[in-house]
């Protein structure tokens, strides 16, 4: 059975897989701090079903706790480990809408459905990227990505920079959900932007992948800054890809837009 990947913009994906719905790091923001959705309508109500919402760190536009407050009572909540102490506010949010926490580290798994055939696991792997609850949070969270393990083995990697023993973590994956760009005009350290997610993908060599994290929010009053950083990622990142890993199957869909892969 494929798996199928609707991007909501941002970091925002629905994995279907075996009939379980997981919501990545999901952001349903009009406006968030000094950024504005430029691109794509404000997901609907839809978007918000999930058995498993997957946050892969604690930034405000991962971890966005009016987003999560949004999600039906009872859906599980997969986060780092440490984050209800670094953001407070998560546990309220997660008692307000009767949210299942479950704090993982690198290398711990997490059961979504028992089954040889049609089981679901989610694996967290490492990632490299300041995930601290940002201006001033300790860093009592690492970021990190996830390994979705069903009928297809789909990654999120959330936000990370390139690393060297990025394949060799993450091991065999038949879907990689790449970030390709950021919300500004320019990416600090921690990030790939399309270049250095074309050299991921080589390393990973999956079926198919998606560019996600791009083309979304941007900064109020800086819409003529670096434009390219903002509008050209996905198809910078398709380009580069039949570069570097032309057997991958590279999909770039528009927001709110379903695909079915591998």
């Amino acid at each position: 059975m494929p798996v199928e990947i609707t991007w909501w913009g941002h970091a925002t994906c629905t994995v279907e897989d075996s009939g379980v719905r997981l919501l990545t790091d999901p952001l349903f923001a009009r406006r968030l701090a000094h950024l504005r959705r430029r691109r794509g309508a404000v997901p609907p109500a839809e978007a918000a079903v999930a058995d498993v919402v997957l946050v892969s760190h604690l930034h405000a536009d991962h971890l966005h706790l009016p987003s999560l407050e949004r999600l039906a009572p009872g859906t599980r909540l997969v986060v780092p480990r440490g984050a209800r102490r670094a953001v407070p506010g998560l546990a309220r949010a997660a008692g307000l809408r009767g949210l299942r926490v479950t704090e993982v580290v690198a290398g711990e798994e997490v059961t979504v459905r028992e089954g040889v055939r049609d089981g679901v696991r989610v694996r967290a792997v490492s990632a490299r990227h300041d995930g601290r609850r940002l201006p001033f949070g300790p860093h009592l969270a690492p970021a990190l990505g996830y390994v979705v393990q069903g009928s297809a083995r789909t990654y999120f990697a959330g936000d990370t920079g390139l690393f060297d023993t990025m394949a060799e973590e993450v091991g065999p994956v038949d879907v990689a959900l790449l970030p390709v760009g950021g919300w500004g005009p320019y990416l600090g350290p921690g990030h790939l932007d399309a270049g250095r997610a074309a050299q991921a993908l080589a390393r990973l060599a999956p079926a198919a992948a998606v560019p996600v994290h791009y083309g979304t929010y941007w900064p109020v009053g800086m819409d003529a800054v670096r434009p390219h950083e903002f509008h050209a990622p996905g198809a910078e990142f398709e380009r580069r890809a039949r570069q570097l890993a032309p057997k991958v199957a590279v999909r770039v869909p528009g927001h709110g837009e379903r695909v079915r892969l591998p």
